[in-house]
């Protein structure tokens, strides 16, 4: 407990602050006090900018999930053989890093996504590529070490590949945006490709494919200037708002056509009469039944056994027909 000081000694104390003889000193910051200070601080690096928020990678994760599981069906059925692809990551980086991580050669297919503006990429490994043109040219889908340009003929397969992957892509994105994606070119160089400035932020989503026996990486590359107008969109709130309105616009849809596909029976019952089982035997050609219903009544017109309207009998083109009269809102009142 600290000693208490007496006012003499505190006069004392005033007048040694006032004469210079005493220089207060501060007393160092205790751990908590530091902890404080670590936590107001944030590290920032300019020249690696984090566009990307954690809601924007994880919604984009969920997109390219979904993205993978639709690639893995439309190959499977474009190859004739079990292909499976899944997402290993998905992260911001810069495209120079992503440049630099590329092997050459790989095929490397530059795209548009109109109406964005820019350029993206997705990356098919070179040994996943020759799998693919063994496998569309008849073999058994073997890897080949290609270490040269593909002919016309092997660009011409993969394109239709790459085409495939583009309309897959485009429509694991329409509950977000809806683009209509576009080849622009085929490279085999990674210093051929240049989408972005170096510096520029790229959000990089790289698969495992695995064709068969074989396994090899893909990746796609989007710059954030792409993504930038509809950021707003990339969000897992507004993702599942989207997709729950387009599945009850889209449930709601196809649940009026149904119904309005749906046949139900229609009469028109002209009078009624009670006879005799007599009376039905000793019936012969010409015989009339009176039906109890005057000439200038309307009839009641039946759907599905329920009094719904009411009309007025006659012909049309020497067909008989009913003409409706009177729509019953409430068929049960109205009979009554």
């Amino acid at each position: 407990m600290s000693e208490i000081l007496s006012q003499s000694e505190i006069d004392a104390l005033l007048s040694a602050l006032s004469s210079g003889d005493l220089t207060p000193t501060k007393s160092a910051p205790s751990a908590a006090d530091e902890e404080a200070i670590r936590r107001t601080v944030r590290i920032y690096d300019f020249k690696r900018q984090n566009k990307f928020s954690k809601d924007h990678i994880r919604t984009l994760s969920m997109i390219h999930e979904a993205f993978s599981r639709l690639l893995s069906t439309a190959l499977s059925g474009q190859l004739r053989m079990l292909v499976q692809v899944e997402v290993v990551s998905v992260e911001q980086l810069t495209f120079d890093e992503y440049s630099r991580s590329l092997p050459s050669p790989t095929i490397l297919n530059v795209f548009t996504m109109e109406p964005l503006v820019g350029t993206s990429l997705f990356e098919i490994n070179i040994d996943i590529t020759s799998a693919i043109i063994d496998r569309l040219l008849g073999g058994p889908g073997r890897v080949t070490r290609i270490r040269r340009d593909l002919t016309d003929i092997e660009r011409t397969l993969i394109s239709t590949v790459t085409q495939r992957l583009l309309a897959t892509l485009s429509e694991a994105w329409q509950n977000v945006l809806t683009f209509s994606p576009k080849l622009e070119t085929m490279e085999m160089n990674p210093r051929f490709v240049q989408i972005v400035p170096p510096s520029d932020p790229v959000v990089l989503i790289t698969f495992e494919a695995k064709f068969g026996e074989n396994t090899g990486p893909l990746s796609l590359c989007i710059p954030y200037i792409v993504l930038e107008p509809v950021m707003s969109k990339i969000s897992a709130q507004a993702m599942f708002a989207t997709q729950r309105q387009s599945q009850s616009t889209e449930y709601r849809t196809s649940l009026t056509d149904r119904v309005n596909a749906t046949y139900v029976p229609f009469q028109v019952v002209l009078g009624e009469t009670t006879v005799t089982v007599s009376d039905v035997l000793s019936l012969g050609v010409g015989d009339v039944l009176p039906l109890g219903t005057p000439v200038d009544r309307d009839l009641a017109v039946m759907v599905s056994e329920r009094l719904k309207f009411k009309g007025q009998p006659g012909t049309v083109r020497n067909k008989m027909a009913i003409q409706i009269t009177d729509v019953l809102n409430d068929p049960e009142l109205e009979e009554g």
